[in-house]
Parts: structure tokens; C-alpha cells; sequence
């Protein structure tokens, strides 16, 4: 795993409960159980000794926890359990909870020690419902403890991606691009997540960067990484002082304006006036931060730079934010069939640590732009090379014109088919992609940046969004599924 600052840390709080007309030390057996299963399989882990029969003693659990700074909690049915203070104590509980339940251990163990936790489950669950409260419930809820630690090991990867959305701040800089009108980003659904948005204009990017000059020493430092980094691929070392200059004052503005919020993504306007300003693009800047935790999307996208950091804390992983961009030609397929495949492109904003043999360069589309495809000045600055082959997670949550939240999750992987272009970019094969891509991407008009991540994360994304309350979620279909609207006679 790579080591990620703006990243939550989560402590898992586990709270054992019985119902008054079963034995407690059958949970409290069960419960000790659990927590030696637990250990190793999550970072952190705190079994309570509080057990729940009542209100006072959900008071009591809910304080405890509170108490050592548990951010996400395990409520476990021991035996049947009382669904009245399981589902207050899910409802007082300020973070994501998980509910699941014991399972029988033998056939002697039923005769007298039978807990009956399958069934005080559903009444759980219904509780919580009424109460409109919303808890995760794994696959198999109630199952041995062996099984459970697995299920709180998703769980803990479920609630880093809620927590850090619950206490994330995005910080825009200038309107999205003409004819970027696909980077729309209704503010209202982003509020509703948990999420605080600060909107900037470039001025005040400008502005921030010019007082970063009088940083000099962070600004050597970067300077001395950034050498480290690229080594001879280091190809503008006259542009790494201004690079460096930007990165300070990214952070500097982070710093200075996170307010209550514990967590920061960017989404920037790069291009066009950036460059004729700053005299470079920003992408080396942006790869380098994404590398480091703290994602930055290109074009002002906001939802970009959340998907982006919904998929690093899936991963725990740096994640990128690319255009789904182009096909493959025949000729490049190879063992692939080529409608499972796309590429995914942009200038040059993928960190180091994804990528095989990368260098600085420069952006071709700009300086055909720019600079009228002459020696390339003010469009240098982007990280190129071609994406490292493995698993991948093609992600976004975005919302309507009208305001609605929606999202995809599709599982694949980066091939080793050499792209043979330019920017930091990668050939992707998803299977089933050209459905879709058809039925999904362009169907429930999605926009073409994707968020992309180093492992497969689709089981902690989809639960992550479902608990976040977005009910519409698309993934691939096998074939001989339909998606809404395919004409069935051409499938």
C-alpha cells in the first residue's frame, strides 16, 4: 500500500448485544471470539465491555466508544438481541455502522446454548429501517467469527470511503472550460453528501501562487524531490523552480483554508489562460499531489476529484482521473477482443508510482493550440508515459442537471498493450465494455472523465455509494442481461 496523507484512519468500535431473555455470557463469549478473529485484519480494532441489553446500557456503549474515538462501529447480535436500543445505538453513533450476528457453532451447542441471532437480525434490520437509520450488512451476516473478521475487513474500507466523503472539502479554482459543459457540477447534491465546496477564480489561484515566492526553502525542497523523482527524465529543469512554486502554494492554500472540514481534493481550471499566465502546465504539479493523497482534477471537475478520492480510499491507493477516451485500433488488440477495450488519457496528471518510464514533457494538444505546434514553451509540464499494467477500477459519481446523484463501477484491468501516444495513458480492458459504454457512459449521459484506481475495489465502492444514499448505480451486464432501453434484438 502506498502511504497516503488526507487520508482518514479508521478505529473499528465492536459492541456486543443480547437480549434480557438469553444468557449475556453467551454474547460475551462469542464477542471475545470475535475480537481475536479481528485482530491482524483490520488497522484498528476495540471491542467494548459494555453489553447491550437496554437503553441505559446503549447509552453506556455509545459513550464508551465515543470515548475512544471509535469513527466506525460493529454492532453484533451475540444472541437474538434487542432491536429497539441496536438500532438507537446505530442512530446515536456518529460514523457508519455495520450490523451482523453469530452463528450456531455445533449441533451440542443448540440443546441449551442456542442465541438465535438469525432471527434477532431481521428484527435488527427493521428497527433500523423504521428509524430511518442506515447501517451496512454484509453478504452473510451472521456467520462464525472467522467469517465476520473478513466482513468487518471490507467494512473498515467501506467506512474509510464514508468517512473521508462525510469531512471532505472541495476546493475549486475558476469555471470549467468552453465546451466542457460534461464538467457541470450542481452544488446542492455535494452538500447533501457531507461534502463542503469552496469555489475560487483563477485569480486567487494566481494570487496565491505569486505570494508562494516568498516560501523559498519549501520551494528548493520541492525542487530537490522533484529532481529525485525524475532523475534524467527531468528533461525543463529551468520549469521545476515555478512547478515547485505552484505545488507550495497548493498546499499553503490547503492548509490555510480546510476550516472544519478534515479533508481536501482540488478541482482546477488548467487550461487555456493557465499557461499563458504561469508560464507551464500544471500536471506534473497535480500528479505529484494525487501521489501523495490529495487529488487534483483537471478542468474543474469537481465530482471528478471526488470520485478520484472515493477511489484512493477504496484502495488505499493513489488513484488518477482520466479521459475514457479512445478506442483501439485492430492491429493493437492482440489476445483482446477489442470491444472490451478502451484507452484512457489525459495530459499528464498520473503520478509517478503508476506509471512505467515516465518523463516531463509536453501537452501536444496545447501547444498545437498554444503555440501553433512550434518548440514547445508554455505547454511543458506534463508527466507522460504509459500506465502500469493491473487491476483497475473505473469509477464516478457525478449528479444531473436536475440535481440527482448517480454512479458506475466497472472492474478490469490496465493492459500491457503499449498505448503508442502521448500523455500519461493506458489501454483498459473491461469486459463487456461496448455495451457499457453504450447503455451506461453514453446512455445516462455520463461525462468523459472516469476516475480510475490500482486494484479491484468495485464490492467496497458499491456498498460505500449505497450507504451514501445514491440508489442509482450501474455496473457491466453479462451477456443476455439487458440494460434499460436495449433493444433486445440487436443484444
Amino acid at each position: 500500500m502506498a502511504s497516503l496523507i488526507n487520508t482518514p484512519e479508521i478505529k473499528i468500535g465492536i459492541v456486543g448485544v443480547s437480549r434480557d431473555c438469553f444468557p449475556a455470557e453467551l454474547t460475551k463469549k462469542r464477542l471475545g471470539l470475535l475480537a481475536a478473529a479481528v485482530k491482524g485484519k483490520v488497522a484498528t480494532a476495540y471491542a467494548s465491555p459494555v453489553l447491550v441489553e437496554n437503553e441505559i446500557d446503549m447509552l453506556a456503549a455509545a459513550k464508551d466508544v465515543a470515548e475512544k474515538n471509535c469513527n466506525a462501529l460493529v454492532i453484533y447480535l451475540g444472541n437474538f438481541g434487542p432491536e429497539n436500543p441496536i438500532a438507537q445505538l446505530a442512530e446515536k453513533f456518529n460514523g457508519p455502522v455495520m450490523l451482523c450476528s453469530a452463528a450456531e457453532e455445533t449441533k451440542a451447542s443448540i440443546a441449551a446454548d442456542r442465541g438465535d441471532a438469525l432471527c434477532g437480525l431481521m428484527n435488527a434490520s427493521m428497527a433500523c429501517d423504521l428509524r430511518g437509520v442506515k447501517v451496512y450488512i454484509p453478504q452473510n451476516p451472521c456467520a462464525l467469527p472467522e467469517q465476520l473478521a473478513q466482513c468487518i475487513a471490507d467494512f473498515e474500507n467501506i467506512a474509510r470511503v464514508i468517512v473521508g466523503v462525510k469531512n471532505l472539502k472541495v476546493i475549486g479554482f475558476g469555471p470549467r472550460p468552453q465546451d466542457f459543459l460534461a464538467c457541470n457540477a450542481p452544488i446542492k447534491p455535494l452538500f447533501d453528501l457531507g461534502v463542503e465546496v469552496m469555489e475560487n477564480s483563477e485569480l486567487d489561484l494566481f494570487q496565491a501562487y505569486e505570494d508562494a515566492a516568498a516560501f523559498k526553502d519549501e520551494i528548493a525542497a520541492v525542487v530537490k524531490d522533484m529532481e529525485k523523482e525524475l532523475g534524467d527524465k527531468a528533461s525543463y529543469p529551468d520549469l521545476l523552480p515555478k512547478m515547485a512554486q505552484l505545488e507550495v502554494a497548493l498546499l499553503h492554500f490547503m492548509a490555510a483554508n480546510k476550516g472544519k472540514s478534515e479533508y481536501v481534493v482540488f478541482a482546477d481550471k488548467c487550461w487555456p489562460a493557465f499557461e499563458r499566465q504561469f508560464g507551464f502546465v500544471p500536471c506534473y504539479v497535480n500528479s505529484r499531489l494525487a501521489g501523495r493523497g490529495i487529488p487534483v482534477a483537471c478542468e474543474v471537475d469537481l465530482y471528478g476529484a471526488l470520485s478520484e478520492y472515493m477511489v484512493q480510499l477504496a484502495t488505499m491507493e493513489p488513484a488518477t482521473l482520466l479521459d475514457i477516451n479512445n478506442s483501439v485500433p485492430a492491429e493493437m488488440t492482440g489476445k483482446y477482443d477489442g470491444k472490451d477495450l478502451h484507452m484512457g488519457f489525459h495530459c499528464g496528471n498520473t503520478c509517478s508510482a503508476c506509471m512505467n518510464d515516465c518523463k516531463l514533457n509536453y501537452q501536444v494538444i496545447m501547444n498545437r493550440l498554444m503555440e501553433d505546434g512550434g518548440k514547445p514553451d508554455i505547454t511543458r509540464g506534463t508527466l507522460e508515459g504509459m500506465i502500469k499494467p493491473g487491476a483497475t477500477t473505473l469509477f464516478r459519481l457525478q449528479s444531473s442537471g436536475d440535481a440527482t446523484l448517480k454512479s458506475y463501477i466497472a472492474e478490469g484491468e490496465f493492459t500491457d498493450i503499449n498505448p503508442s501516444t502521448f500523455g500519461s495513458t493506458g489501454v483498459v480492458a473491461i469486459k463487456g465494455f461496448s455495451r457499457f459504454y453504450r447503455h451506461v457512459l453514453v446512455g445516462k449521459q455520463f461525462p468523459h472523465h472516469g476516475a480510475y484506481g490500482r486494484a479491484k475495489a468495485g464490492k467496497i465502492l458499491f456498498e460505500a455509494v449505497k450507504y451514501l444514499g445514491i440508489g442509482a448505480i450501474y455496473t457491466p451486464l453479462a451477456e443476455g442481461q439487458l440494460y434499460d432501453g436495449e433493444n433486445p434484438f440487436e443484444a
